[in-house]
């Protein structure tokens, strides 16, 4: 196996993750001139998408698991059947939610409680974004393929063209359109960049030919996507879900202000465990590989190294997000209230960061060695008795509104890394492993 380097991996995903959660941000930076509500609904219509596309979640993090693990133990043509039934099953799911989304927008978007001109400007941005939904689930795919080659840098250059793309949609259409211009943006960024992962894939990663592995059709693989994905994305579900229902906390119960720093303080903070992701996904891959190659002492090293790194780098991202946060704020609003909020919001995050690069980093590595129950298990517990049933007593019960909400959410992310790094010292995901050599 082709020795990978944390570094060679993670800076070109870390690029990527930074532009593609920047695409977001100059949605939301650009939508704040034209309207505070507008830049909310969108921020509200996303989080719905992150719940209905949790299908992509299945695929894509199997995917992830089986193709690195597959070419860990040099078995080539399983990972190319692995990619040609991950792409297939992505745009036949992609296709029915688009469905879902251009039909019942209005009320997916009631359900959560967006009414008013949150529901009217988030309607607007779902219909548009929603039907092209088959895009994001190919371009995901092709991407999650290209990466778990080593090849982090390829689907970067892509991100790279997206974002600037994105960028000058957004300042030529935003200003005449509004939301359905960001929508538009998005969207077309999509296709371009679907076209040219596809066009890249088929290059240099695949062969066309590759589908030709589909028959006869592949069971095997597809209960494996299943028995890998499902747990997988139960845990992202169970998250994206916590989140979107105390979103709906906040719009029942909670300011119009609160609402918004909360949008914009989230803007902000995903630059701060941005290098968490990065080399989650990094350490990801190097995991698989390496437990596929059964090496398992060198895959607990790593991810001890990747981990340690990690907090480092976050710590002093958050520093410096500490010492700039007025300024931070500044960048999306004038209001005074909403500036004070987002500011004392910005202090007791610090907390939250911790457990969230936790997290993000060591649950990464645990799928990587097919370790994927335990983590589910404990968002299940976590996630409902601590993040959202905590930020109802603190937020509305105890009256302290949004500060109750960002305590409740810190404590959530402390427990799960409490036990995530105690599961990755314990060296039990070492018999988790998904390939299994023959002879």
């Amino acid at each position: 196996m082709k020795e990978m380097k944390l570094f060679n991996l993670a800076w070109p995903l870390f690029i990527e993750t930074a532009l593609f959660m920047l695409l977001g941000v100059i949605d939301v930076f650009i939508l704040s001139g034209y309207d505070d509500l507008a830049a909310s609904a969108v921020s509200t219509a996303n989080q719905a998408v992150s719940i209905v596309t949790i299908v992509f979640t299945v695929i894509s993090s199997a995917t992830a698991v089986m193709i690195s693990q597959y070419l860990g133990a040099n078995k080539r043509t399983d990972a190319s059947q692995v990619a040609a039934l991950s792409i297939t099953l992505h745009v036949a799911f992609g296709l029915l939610i688009s469905m879902l989304f251009v039909f019942f927008c209005r009320p997916i978007l009631s359900f959560i409680g967006a009414s008013g001109k949150i529901l009217d400007f988030g309607c607007q941005y779902l219909t548009i974004v929603g039907s092209m939904m088959f895009v994001q689930a190919f371009l995901g795919s092709v991407s999650v393929i290209i990466r778990n080659h080593g090849l982090t840098k390829i689907s970067m250059y892509v991100t790279v063209g997206m974002n600037v793309m994105n960028t000058l949609l957004d300042m030529v259409l935003v200003p005449h359109l509004g939301v359905t211009g960001v929508a538009i943006a998005t969207s077309v960024c999509r296709i371009l960049g679907g076209f040219a992962l596809a066009f890249i894939l088929f290059r240099k990663v695949e062969s066309i030919s590759i589908f030709k592995l589909l028959v006869p059709f592949p069971k095997d693989k597809l209960l494996a996507i299943l028995k890998i994905g499902v747990p997988s994305a139960l845990e992202t579900f169970l998250y994206n879900l916590s989140q979107l229902t105390i979103t709906s906390i906040v719009l029942r119960f909670l300011s119009e202000n609160e609402l918004i720093a909360k949008t914009y303080v989230q803007n902000i903070t995903m630059f701060f465990y941005l290098f968490a992701v990065s080399i989650g996904q990094a350490s990801q891959i190097m995991i698989g590989h390496l437990v596929g190659a059964k090496e398992f002492d060198k895959a607990y090293r790593q991810g001890l190294r990747s981990y340690r790194t990690a907090l480092i780098i976050t710590a002093v991202a958050c520093a410096v997000g500490m010492c700039f946060r007025e300024p931070l704020l500044r960048i999306f609003t004038d209001n005074t209230e909403v500036i004070m909020l987002g500011m004392n919001i910005l202090l007791i995050n610090c907390l939250l960061e911790w457990g969230r690069t936790t997290n993000l980093v060591l649950i990464a590595c645990l799928r990587g060695s097919g370790d994927v129950y335990f983590p589910t298990a404990c968002a299940i517990f976590s996630n409902w008795s601590i993040s959202v049933l905590c930020s109802y007593l603190l937020a509305v019960v105890a009256g302290l509104g949004i500060y109750g909400l960002w305590i409740a959410l810190a404590a959530d992310e402390f427990v799960r890394g409490i036990l995530m790094l105690i599961r990755w010292k314990s060296g039990k995901w070492r018999t988790k492993r998904i390939v299994k050599n023959e002879g």
